[in-house]
């Protein structure tokens, strides 16, 4: 369903644009489009944040919840040392094709019951880090800073999609989900996020096994698989990760490494669940038992900081 716009989204994106470039293309389909230029100690980029308006959201004076969708990178390319979109990309093609999607469902005059908020960042010229097994792209700004900018307080929910290829532990080609985070617990898989994966997929759910250390921020000193729980620091609201996986250890630097089908997955699994979120017919845990969690065991909001030194 979202292949064509992935397509779309992989041929803009592999060019050393920047953020206006992009906001253009998306604002010439009628989206609404802030484009921020941060500064960092290690470059430089532009924040994307995209607002797709839903019949009963709460831009309009609804009620429907708003679900965020995130495009987790470290950059979209690493030139000078190399031509072209780099893996690490995939989370913000997933996150421009699924806005580009969600416009056009609007331009024929379909529009979803909630608020779909998508946020990202273009930087084509970012710096590489050494990582185990295969080296990291990293960031032009710290963590901090693009949780700033890409998780927004009236996001009642965020997707977080991130490629997820840089480890040993997915040996598979598509993609996964993770556990629901949420204000420093790692809750159980969300069911109806199951079903829904399996719907969208074809086959039965993939999730990604995470640790106590990667929903903690980067910086600490801990291993982490990758920042694809980083918004999960910065929010009160459920995050879930949509990892873009692949069989064989692949460096987020490697170029020629973005699979269209796989990122039209992360893309199509993003807008089913805002089409159910919005509506009301999903959730991302059980509250009744977080509840009941923290009761018995009080609140794990440390884990949402950098701890004791």
């Amino acid at each position: 369903m979202t292949l064509s716009q992935v397509l779309e989204a992989i041929d803009l994106l592999d060019a050393p644009v920047w953020g206006e470039e992009v906001a253009a293309e998306l604002r010439r389909r009628g989206l609404e489009v802030d484009v921020t230029p941060v500064d960092g100690n290690r470059g430089r980029t532009e924040f994307l944040s995209v607002s797709i308006p839903g019949t009963r959201g709460k831009s309009s004076g609804g009620e429907a919840p708003t679900l965020g969708v995130v495009g987790r990178l470290g950059g979209i390319g690493a030139r000078p040392g190399s031509v072209g979109l780099v893996s690490d990309g995939d989370g913000a093609v997933a996150a421009v094709a699924t806005a580009l999607a969600l416009a056009r469902s609007v331009e024929r005059g379909e529009r979803l019951d909630g608020d779909v908020m998508m946020a990202t960042h273009i930087c084509p010229e970012a710096p590489t880090e050494p990582h185990d097994p295969v080296p990291f792209m990293g960031t032009p700004v710290s963590m901090e800073v693009m949780n700033q900018w890409e998780v927004h307080p009236d996001m009642d929910a965020i997707l977080s999609i991130d490629t997820t290829k840089g480890n040993r532990i997915l040996n598979w080609k598509g993609i996964a989900i993770t556990s629901t985070v949420l204000e420093g617990w790692i809750l159980p898989v969300a069911p109806d996020l199951v079903q829904l994966y399996e719907q969208v997929c074809g086959h039965p759910a993939r999730v990604l096994p995470l640790s106590t250390y990667d929903i903690t921020p980067y910086g600490n000193a801990l291993y982490h698989v990758n920042s694809i729980l980083q918004p999960a620091v910065a929010s009160t609201q459920p995050v879930v990760g949509i990892a873009i996986t692949a069989e064989t250890a692949v460096p987020g630097s490697a170029t020629g490494a973005s699979h269209p089908n796989d990122i039209a997955l992360a893309a199509s699994y993003a807008i089913e669940v805002a089409k159910r979120f919005g509506s009301g017919t999903l959730e991302f845990y059980d509250r009744d038992q977080f509840g009941e969690a923290k009761r018995r065991y009080g609140d794990l909001h440390r884990f949402q900081t950098m701890g004791e030194d």
